[in-house]
């Protein structure tokens, strides 16, 4: 068999027409190069000649069927080592005087099983995040993709009564990544909002959870916390906080009580002459005649009464002892 050229002098014009005959891009052009199937082709046919181009021909025919196939991105390394393996296995037949058009299809046909038997990936988790573990190998195309799906999650709204704790959870419904996922927060207070220029940092706040206790008026407003690995943000979840109802009940009573003292001034009357009530005032009071006020009185006019009998007989034994 004479011997094969250098790949350099392959024809330009023919990898160009090869490439854009070609029904789709396909799996079998993603993993297996121009060269490596012109190679295989020669080995079979010879150099050059008609047979040469029916052989090319017969090639991309019989992975038709594999020209739509989307994988799992995680498999695409595996995938690549299987198609080495068959080229090296086609190069063997094509050396062996094989028939190319039963090497092709046999060949395919154990592709497909290869391709089956792949781990699937994900399906796509709404409503929001980058999802790698999601992302998938389109062959036609020979590109990946992940979920089109925003960053921005919707915002959550959170009710909390005044002086009860307010707890965020920044987690997500699909899988993360197991290493290298850290989480930040931010916060803008009195807006329902997701535009980040109106956010600033919290610095201390770490991890997937976020307490706030006693939650306050001034605590309502957007958190926003962000997932992130590698320094890439997954994903951005937003909680509105709306914090509700009066507050406690000692303080309301505090605070009318202060804003009493604030608002009383004496009046000028009351600075120039203090009130000094009489007997009979006190007792047309109400809340005078109480049950020891009355025993206390009742005391008093008998200890009066006594005093004055005693009096009153001092007075006649003296008045008649002078007789």
């Amino acid at each position: 068999m004479a011997g094969l050229p250098s790949l350099s002098t392959v024809p330009l014009a023919l990898v160009a027409l090869l490439i854009f005959r070609a029904p789709a891009w396909a799996c079998l052009f993603c993993f297996t190069s121009h060269e490596e199937r012109l190679r295989i082709c020669q080995i079979f046919t010879g150099m050059e000649g008609p047979e040469l181009e029916t052989c090319e021909k017969e090639f991309t025919a019989a992975f038709e069927g594999l020209k739509d196939v989307q994988i799992n991105y995680s498999e695409r390394g595996h995938l690549h080592d299987v198609f080495t393996q068959m080229t090296h296995s086609l190069q063997e037949l094509a050396a062996a005087q094989g028939s190319f058009e039963v090497a092709f299809a046999d060949a395919a046909e154990k592709m497909r099983r290869v391709i089956v038997n792949l781990k699937e990936a994900q399906a796509c988790i709404p409503p929001c995040g980058l999802q790698e573990v999601a992302r998938r190998f389109h062959c036609r195309g020979c590109y990946s993709k992940v979920c089109d799906l925003p960053l921005d999650c919707p915002v959550q709204d959170v009710t909390v009564t005044r002086g009860r704790q307010a707890m965020f959870s920044c987690t997500v419904n699909f899988q993360l990544p197991k290493e290298e996922i850290t989480y930040s927060w931010k916060f803008v207070g009195g807006l329902r909002t997701q535009d980040l220029t109106y956010f600033r940092e919290i610095p201390r706040a770490q991890g997937n959870l976020a307490r706030i206790r006693p939650a306050q008026p001034r605590h309502g407003g957007t958190f926003s916390c962000v997932i992130m690995h590698d320094q890439q943000p997954l994903a951005r979840l937003y909680f509105f906080l709306n914090v509700t109802g009066p507050p406690p009940r000692g303080e309301t009573e505090l605070q009318v009580t202060f804003r009493d003292v604030l608002r009383w001034s004496p009046r000028e009357a009351e600075m120039m002459e203090p009130w000094r009530p009489s007997l009979g005032e006190l007792l047309a009071r109400p809340e005078a005649l109480t049950p020891s006020n009355q025993g206390l009185l009742a005391a008093v006019a008998a200890i009066a009464s006594a005093s004055v009998t005693i009096l009153a007989w001092m007075f006649f034994r003296w008045y008649f002892s002078g007789y």
